[in-house]
């Protein structure tokens, strides 16, 4: 299945999706495909001000912690408060209802750098 197109990707394996002056944050399906099956995610509070590459949360699964980066910088405006009662949402819909937060930006420009959808799922075909 192909990444959405509408999303920017990190080497992290983290998307970002602009909307207005929020980004919502979540990982890729091949980030979980890896980590296999999430038990856990937390994340920072909402209000919290961020700063480009720093670590928002963590991702737990039976395999691993993963910490999730941020490529912008801003506030946590919202956190995703269903993951923390059903952490396999990320494991069933990684791109819609497992988004892990949103963070209102300033400037979004740093998303310029990240991967477009193609190149994402090139870099990471099997």
């Amino acid at each position: 299945m192909p990444s959405p197109a509408d999303r920017r990707y990190s080497e992290s394996h983290e998307w970002h999706k602009i909307e207005g002056s929020v980004v919502t944050l979540g990982i890729s399906r091949f980030a979980v495909d890896e980590l296999t099956d999430v038990t856990y995610v937390e994340m920072r509070p909402v209000g919290t001000r961020v700063k480009a590459g720093d670590a928002v949360g963590e991702v737990e699964s039976v395999k691993a912690t993963s910490e999730i980066f941020t490529a912008v910088s801003g506030e946590i405006v919202e956190v995703n408060r269903a993951l923390s009662d059903d952490p396999a949402i990320l494991n069933r819909d990684p791109y819609e209802a497992g988004w892990l937060c949103r963070i209102r930006v300033n400037d979004a420009a740093p998303l310029n750098g990240l991967m477009s959808h193609t190149e994402y799922d090139e870099k990471n075909a099997s």
